[in-house]
């Protein structure tokens, strides 16, 4: 072999050098942003398509499904019955989702979800008959029930703070959002009679539901190679999120029979006892390793259900009875302005303390609260005073209480959320009964006052029950500051976790 063969290795003849770790990182980075995209495009998504659910708007068609239906007046709180079957369904099913999504991978339990969203929201236009409307409810709720926690699981396997606060944000921010939407999507009618089809009420966005699992179907494409998953799926966490199956299963069969069938003051007492239930659950499962946060996450689940839609629901139909826009809606701009407010506030909490993101979180939901009280119009931008902190508080707090959580204890908190969505709306709902049964108004203007008057009662419990739950959560991460183990669970993200994360 001549000198100039030793002198020139192959790879220098060649003239190309083999890629360096400069173009793996890059590679790596690439591949990271594009699984960052579709998980992004699942949480905006799902989560928007699961919670808009929750809301029944079929109040406004009632007139006409009865006519359509053929039912006579003692025939109609059955059909109300079978429109709001959708909440107390899904409370029933997320923590069934959260043990499947846990024990096999979650996105064939997204993918489950979602077809049986889909399908319900496509029999909505074949519903003849009261049964065949509650089934279908039903059928969107437990599709629903099993889309939440599995996208969360799916969130949770790309270990990064910011997901999980964007997953955290579209939750509080829907929560909100979802009545206003559902009744625009479903107005009043001019002559109060007829629609074009008042099935429109059984699923008011089915394109939503669509766009998510076209979303889900892009995710294992965009992912690449699988992700770390969560650790393993504990039989201590399995317990923790059966546990709750029991009480909320109850609670939402009493919810249903209760909600024509007793007096408001039995509702206000079957609503008032669930409350100390499930804050009770929280706590007990708070001490615990698998189920607990460091900063409280399943009280704020809670609490984040309990104000945000049980608060913007109905003020969003007040505001469209009071500002005389029946027949077109309530206005959108503040409801949008709070969702928009709860998703920065939860981006904003991944670069502030938990703690002290915790309490300012409660501390803007409390100040919303009074704001509402003392709110006498409802015109657009009247209504930014109460919305704007509340949702900017309970995206803030949530995606905080979310820091160092474990996947099982964002799964149990998850699991105690919708019970007090519930709870909420027994509470507003009969509060607003019981003046309507005690005013007895004869013209619009005084049902309107003797709905306004029951939501302001309403406040007040939710005020109480505010300041309640911030202490719980401030005692309950007393209890844990100094436990070792609960250093031990970083959040998804930590980049001393995980510094390769994305």
């Amino acid at each position: 072999m001549s000198s100039h063969a030793r002198e020139h290795p192959p790879g220098g003849l060649a003239g190309v050098r083999p890629a360096g770790p400069p173009a793996r990182l890059r590679e790596g980075a690439a591949r990271r942003r594009l699984a960052t995209l579709g998980v992004l495009l699942l949480t905006f998504t799902a989560v928007p398509a699961a919670v808009l659910v929750v809301p029944d708007a079929s109040g406004d068609v009632v007139p006409a499904a009865a006519s359509a239906l053929a039912l006579g007046d003692a025939e109609i709180p059955g059909l109300l019955r079978a429109t709001g079957l959708s909440l107390p369904v899904l409370l029933v099913t997320v923590p069934l989702g959260a043990v499947a999504a846990r024990r096999i991978p979650a996105w064939f339990v997204l993918m489950a979800g979602l077809a049986m969203l889909l399908a319900g929201i496509g029999a909505a236009r074949l519903a003849d008959s009261v049964p065949l409307v509650g089934a279908v409810r039903a059928v969107q709720g437990a599709g629903a029930g099993i889309v939440l926690p599995a996208s969360l699981v799916l969130v949770w396997e790309r270990r990064n703070r910011a997901l999980a606060a964007a997953w955290a944000g579209a939750l509080a921010g829907t929560l909100i959002l979802a009545m206003p939407l559902a009744l625009k999507a479903v107005p009043l009618p001019a002559d109060g009679t007829a629609v074009p089809d008042w099935r429109v009420a059984l699923a008011p966005y089915p394109l939503l539901a669509v766009a998510a699992a076209a979303a889900a179907l892009a995710h294992p494409l965009l992912r690449g190679r699988p992700h770390r998953r969560p650790p393993a799926f504990r039989r201590t966490e399995r317990a923790q999120l059966l546990l709750v199956l029991v009480p909320a299963g109850g609670f939402a069969f009493l919810a249903v029979v209760a909600a024509h069938a007793w007096s408001p003051g039995a509702r206000l007492l079957l609503a008032g006892l669930a409350l100390p239930a499930l804050a009770g659950l929280a706590l007990t499962g708070g001490r615990d390793a698998t189920a607990g946060s460091p900063f409280g996450c399943a009280v704020v689940m809670i609490a984040t259900g309990l104000l945000c839609h049980p608060v913007a629901g109905p003020l969003a139909g007040l505001a469209a009875a009071g500002t005389g826009e029946g027949t077109a809606g309530p206005p959108l701009l503040p409801f949008a302005v709070a969702a928009a407010a709860a998703l920065a506030g939860a981006l904003a909490a991944t670069r502030a303390g938990a703690r002290g993101a915790v309490r300012t979180g409660y501390l803007l939901m409390i100040v919303a609260v009074p704001f509402g009280l003392a709110g006498g119009a409802l015109g657009r931008w009247t209504l930014l005073a109460p919305l704007v902190p509340l949702g900017a508080g309970a995206g803030l707090a949530l995606a905080a209480s979310l820091r160092n959580a474990k996947v099982g204890a964002a799964l149990f908190g998850l699991s105690l959320c919708f019970p007090a969505v519930l709870a909420g709306q027994l509470l507003v709902l009969s509060a607003q009964a019981a003046r309507l049964q005690r005013s007895r108004p004869v013209t619009g203007a005084q049902h309107l006052h003797a709905l306004l008057d029951g939501y302001r009662l309403w406040l007040v419990i939710a005020l109480a029950a505010a300041v309640l739950l911030a202490g719980a959560t401030a005692r309950l991460c007393a209890g844990r500051a100094g436990d070792p183990g609960s250093r031990a669970a970083r959040l998804p993200g930590d980049a001393a976790a995980d510094p390769r994360a994305g």
